[in-house]
Order: structure tokens, then sequence, then C-alpha cells
């Protein structure tokens, strides 16, 4: 298939979208979601094209997949998510993965219900 440069991730890393950024480095852009589900809901992004999570550790560096799981610590510690948080990567289409983009979702701020739904 191969990784779509026209994605909503894509446009906001160019800087075509704007976004409410939590913080970026060499590795990494983190914004709020623009639809929270919970008091704290933050994407983090590899600045790399790497559609999914399986794409993202079978083809990433050593230096971005550290530079990238460093990132999420370290912005779940600066949100004051000490007393816990979820960090979610959907996965293809029955993952729920909405942009083919790797990203993964820091929620918190608030106690969490079940991981998933009764089947």
């Amino acid at each position: 298939m191969g990784y779509d440069d026209n994605n909503i991730f894509a446009k906001i890393l160019r800087g075509d979208i704007p976004c409410k950024k939590v913080y970026e480095d060499e590795y990494v852009l983190a914004f709020h979601d623009i639809a929270p589900k919970a008091p704290v809901h933050i994407l983090v992004i590899p600045k790399g094209k790497y559609e999914s999570i399986a794409d993202f550790g079978s083809k990433g560096s050593a230096d971005e997949v550290k530079g990238f799981y460093a990132a999420v610590s370290r912005i779940a510690g600066e949100q004051g998510l000490d007393t816990g948080f979820r960090v979610i990567a959907n996965t293809g289409l029955n993952g729920g993965q909405e942009v083919p983009h790797f990203h993964v979702h820091i929620v918190g701020g608030k106690k969490l219900g079940p991981m998933l739904a009764a089947a």
C-alpha cells in the first residue's frame, strides 16, 4: 500500500494544519486530541513515515523507537499523570485505526473504566 503523504498527521507535521502542541523534539510531535475522551487526551506521532505500530517497530531506527517512547513517558509526567494513565495504539481496520500514520493516545486525568466493553 505505502505511506499516504496526505493523511491528516502528515499535514500537521508539515504545518499545513495547525495543532495545539504539547511537546516536540527531533523524533515526535505531541498535541491535544480534537475530540478528547478524557480530561487529558494527547496524541503522540513519530516524525517518520510509519503507517502503524507494526511498521514503526519493524522499520524505525533504534534511536527513533527509543526517542518515541521516552517522549511518551516525559509527556505523561509533564501532564501530571502520576496516578495513572493509558497509552493506546489502535492498529489496522479491525483495531480502530482511523489515521494511517502510527500514533498513540495518552489518556488520563481521571479514573479510567474497563479497557474494552464486554463482547
